[in-house]
């Protein structure tokens, strides 16, 4: 290699990283948000209702943006309170949002 060459370094990060989808509170229409929770998780009526009784849990993780928009959209029409979130890589502190 000349003096006139260099070498050039670079890091290359994944273009989607997975999202996870967070129901915070389950609002006044609890039984439309298990619905809705039952429809985005594929667990039954019962187990969604103990979900959604249990926020803020995360529901679903390892998702595309795209995905995790819709299931938020999702339980936002039923009345929920969800967002979506990147979900931090491994080994790193996460902090709890209030």
């Amino acid at each position: 290699m000349s003096d006139e060459e260099s070498t050039e370094y670079c890091t290359t990060l994944c273009d989607d990283p997975s999202h996870e989808v967070v129901l915070i509170d389950c609002g006044s229409r609890e039984m439309d948000v298990t619905r809705a929770v039952r429809e985005v998780t594929g667990l039954s009526l019962w187990h969604s209702r103990v979900l959604a009784r249990r926020a803020p849990v995360t529901l679903l993780q390892g998702l595309s943006a795209d995905g995790a928009r819709s299931a938020v959209a999702l339980l936002l029409s039923a009345g929920a309170r969800a967002e979506w979130r990147e979900e931090p890589e491994p080994g790193e502190r996460t902090v709890p949002s209030p």
